[in-house]
């Protein structure tokens, strides 16, 4: 029988490591030829967790427009969406004024930093729970994101060492599955090899 107690005290462990991680890559100042000055632990950490709550708001109202339009809800799904936009910018002036907007290559180096600790730390212990409690479809969601992460970090190692050397990286047509988010430059697979949808289930981007 699982130890409840022992998964408990991960998932603690864990989110108070994805918060750590989250806010401590949100100090670097805007470089627009001066420092910021620096902003009150307080307002920071409110700042931080507005942050957070709205972008959560932004994914979920995108979600919520998908899921109206399916059911014929054309003008419900125009107002989720539009309403996502707002959630977003304010994300975004939250984000700015904490100092986490930097070059493109600060910007790539928080993106890596960011997958790699998903695919090294994160979802091998989220993996792990899920196996533990029985959770299969939490393991499988799990999973899928930790394989598509494992692309994500490459493909922006190259797009950093691009940008350090002042240009543009060498990208064709980025496909992503609907259903497990594999990642793929070039052309889409007849069938993904992660959750084996179908080649029509690839978007293109």
């Amino acid at each position: 029988m699982p130890d409840y107690g022992t998964v408990s005290y991960i998932m603690y462990m864990y989110s108070e490591v994805s918060c750590w991680y989250n806010i401590s890559h949100m100090k670097e100042p805007w470089k627009s030829g001066k420092e910021m000055v620096k902003m009150r632990k307080m307002t920071e950490a409110n700042l931080n967790s507005a942050y957070a709550g709205e972008s959560m708001a932004h994914m979920r109202y995108s979600i919520f427009a998908d899921v109206a339009e399916a059911e014929g809800k054309p003008n419900i799904a125009k107002l989720f969406r539009a309403i996502s936009f707002a959630e977003r910018v304010h994300a975004t002036n939250h984000y700015r004024e904490v100092g986490a907007i930097n070059s493109s290559v600060q910007n790539l180096q928080v993106a890596i930093d960011g997958e790699t600790y998903e695919v090294e730390e994160m979802y091998p212990a989220y993996k792990a729970v899920a196996e533990l409690q029985g959770e299969k479809g939490a393991f499988r969601s799990a999973d899928w994101a930790w394989k598509a992460e494992q692309i994500h970090a490459s493909m922006y190692q190259k797009a950093k060492q691009a940008a350090a050397d002042g240009r543009d990286m060498q990208l064709g047509p980025v496909f992503i599955c609907e259903v497990c988010g594999h990642t793929v430059e070039g052309n889409a697979p007849d069938r993904c090899p992660v959750c084996q949808a179908p080649k029509t289930k690839f978007r293109k981007f």
